[in-house]
């Protein structure tokens, strides 16, 4: 970790922005998402597209992702990543952008994602596998069976029960009753988690994230331009990043990810424990995650997750704020929602998030999921004050 210690806080975020969200309706592309999502970013920090000389973006259902974006946008970066390890692949990109601005490949980096799923009628797949599944045999309806299969481990091991499962898509709905732009504002109550239908026994689907359309895009320069740009910068102080299997069948443990490693190297390059997390923003596909990812992350033991949840121990007024835009469960998940974490994260730190606004909010916690519980990369965002 030492060389990887050189690059804390060498680069910070100076623009976040979300394009419109929800249903967007016919006529819109997800790259008109991306265009919309980058606008508001590049106005955010105040820059122009002409500054962006480092392009780092995944799709599902764009080719040539990087080059389909940057032809879109009209720019010419002299640096692109397109890495692909799902909704994970943007939590990535902080830590491979910084490298790159560090080695001098460029200096003014975006990260961006666009989606027009629920538009277009529900889930997407990227094509055909290529590679044999020894999974198909058993006709899971994947992703959710994965979940819950976790689901079901994790409560047969540790005694964890419906109940504190749907209290994590509660508190996530109240999260999102704050937040004007959520898709899902509605009153969620636990009996109507547990009552609503079952997708994937113990997931019902108020377990299971929403499909919407959206995009979103993130700015990142050097800690030196960033102090003379318009918004305060939130610097990356440490990230890691891990992963264990691909299929779910190759899981070594249903109850624990590769979160354990990520958040460690993370936390061990940043310099910051998990008690000095003001607030965290993990990838919800599921509610299960949520749970997992607090233990692996170090919130609390292995086990303990859902104790540590219940009683609205995440939610607003609750122990640690959590998912405080309202999550994939409940503010928008358009396939892949790991730029969103990044965009909420920020604003928290920055103190823009009105009515969901977290006291003295210094440092954030971002965590992403990609596969099933496959990918996990973790990041420690803070403010001045942090380096």
């Amino acid at each position: 970790m030492r060389e990887e210690a050189v690059l804390r806080g060498s680069t910070a975020v100076v623009g976040v922005a979300e394009s419109d969200l929800g249903e967007v309706g016919p006529g819109v592309s997800s790259l008109d998402l991306v265009g919309q999502a980058t606008t508001r970013a590049l106005a955010d920090a105040g820059l122009a597209l002409s500054d962006i000389d480092g392009l780092f973006c995944h799709s599902a259902f764009v080719q040539m992702p990087v080059v389909a974006t940057a032809e879109y946008l009209g720019i010419r970066p002299r640096y692109s990543d397109s890495t692909a390890v799902g909704g994970s692949s943007f939590v990535a990109y902080l830590r491979h952008a910084t490298a790159a601005i560090a080695a001098g490949m460029c200096e003014v980096a975006l990260i961006t994602y666009g989606s027009i799923q629920r538009s277009h009628g529900g889930l997407i797949t990227s094509g055909a596998a290529l590679e044999k599944s020894y999974e198909a045999a058993f006709r899971p309806r994947l992703p959710a069976t994965a979940y819950a299969l976790a689901a079901a481990r994790h409560m047969h091991e540790f005694g964890t029960t419906r109940e504190q499962l749907a209290e994590v898509a509660v508190a996530a709905r109240e999260w999102a009753r704050l937040n004007p732009v959520a898709f899902a504002r509605d009153e969620l109550t636990i009996e109507d988690v547990l009552g609503s239908r079952m997708v994937s026994s113990p997931l019902t689907i108020r377990d299971c994230c929403l499909v919407t359309d959206g995009g979103g895009a993130v700015i990142v320069t050097s800690a030196a331009r960033a102090k003379s740009l318009r918004k305060p910068p939130v610097y990356l102080l440490g990230s890691g990043e891990a992963h264990w299997h691909k299929d779910i069948f190759q899981m070594p443990d249903l109850t624990r990810t590769a979160a354990i490693e990520s958040g460690s190297r993370a936390y061990e390059v940043a310099g910051i424990r998990p008690s000095e997390i003001d607030v965290v923003e993990v990838y919800d596909a599921f509610t299960i995650n949520t749970l997992v990812f607090l233990e692996d992350l170090g919130f609390c033991e292995k086990g303990e997750g859902g104790r540590f949840i219940e009683g609205g121990g995440i939610a607003p007024g609750g122990r640690l704020p959590v998912n405080t835009n309202g999550g994939g469960l409940s503010y928008c998940h358009p396939g892949m929602y790991g730029v969103f974490l990044i965009v909420e994260a920020v604003r928290q730190i920055r103190g823009e998030c009105g009515e969901r606004q977290v006291p003295n909010c210094r440092t954030a916690l971002v965590h992403g999921n990609g596969g099933t519980l496959s990918s996990q990369v973790s990041a420690v965002l803070g403010d001045e004050s942090t380096l």
